[in-house]
């Protein structure tokens, strides 16, 4: 692992007790594709980090500039002998002590790096089967566009997933609007149209939803983000979520209803070839 710029066994102990992200949830984190051995859309992971740092006033050190980063992650890769496809994640948290008031601002860092079997996104074979969670909604606050330390909404929303059979939930906000699943941003596809929720409705500002939407008006397809309501997700032909490492998963069941992945196809073969 890489900790504050330095390299060590992954094994070593470099994280104590006290640690703030650990104890308070008080840090950012994001999760990284490794593509052919080479880090996939680092630059917008790096906005959204240090936008969400700022959010929670944690300076990162001046000396981890994108172009710090960068090489940082390239020599991890390299330590770790990740040649093909890898992911990796990049935790930044407040350091120093204290409790609910810390006694600094200064931000320390972690990143690992682990191997994929596969190089490329791929689809899954089987539409996952989802349902709604609706009981704890996600708050529309500053904090919500962001990966924080604090992940247990996810964690109860993909327990509820478990215990219902299902492979994952869709959660909402306070205004029941669909924003997400438990790990990933969601799209729906009606008559040809992507429709994705806002991210004033609550969704986390998605790296590759963001990729993905420009990418599909350069290729001629409408995209549009706006609130979701259940109805929608009855009329859509296809549901599918994205995230940074797996891509694109197609969804196939919500209650009765039934679902396509033609379009899904069709995205995830336009990702996959506008890396090569």
């Amino acid at each position: 692992v890489c900790f504050n710029g330095d390299f060590i066994p992954a094994d070593s102990s470099y994280l104590t007790a006290d640690n703030r992200a650990f104890k308070f949830g008080d840090g950012l984190f994001e999760s990284i594709r490794v593509i052919n051995g080479r880090s996939f859309n680092l630059s917008n992971h790096y906005k959204r980090l240090t936008e969400g740092l700022k959010t929670l006033s944690i300076q990162l050190p001046l000396s981890l500039t994108e172009e710090r980063l960068s090489e940082l992650v390239d020599e991890l890769i390299q330590r770790n002998k990740i040649d093909q496809g890898g992911r990796m994640r990049l935790s930044v948290y407040r350091s120093g002590s204290g409790t609910y008031m810390p006694q600094n601002m200064n931000a320390e860092y972690v990143i690992e790096a682990y191997p994929l079997d596969d190089n490329f996104f791929k689809l899954n074979e089987s539409g996952l089967s989802v349902d709604i969670y609706d009981d704890i909604p996600k708050p529309t606050d500053v904090l919500a566009p962001f990966k924080t330390s604090n992940g247990l909404l996810y964690i109860m929303a993909s327990v509820a997933a478990r215990e219902q059979g299902l492979d994952d939930v869709l959660l909402v906000n306070g205004n029941h609007n669909i924003i997400e699943g438990s790990s990933s941003n969601l799209f729906i596809v009606s008559n040809g149209v992507l429709y994705t929720p806002t991210i004033e409705d609550g969704c986390v500002g998605g790296t590759f939803r963001m990729h993905l939407i420009n990418l599909a008006i350069e290729n001629g397809i409408k995209v549009y983000e706006c609130s979701l309501t259940p109805q929608n997700l009855l009329a859509a032909e296809e549901i599918f979520f994205t995230n940074s490492i797996k891509g694109i998963q197609w969804v196939g069941s919500y209650k009765t209803k039934r679902y396509y992945c033609e379009i899904a196809k069709e995205l995830v073969d336009l990702v996959n070839s506008n890396l090569t």
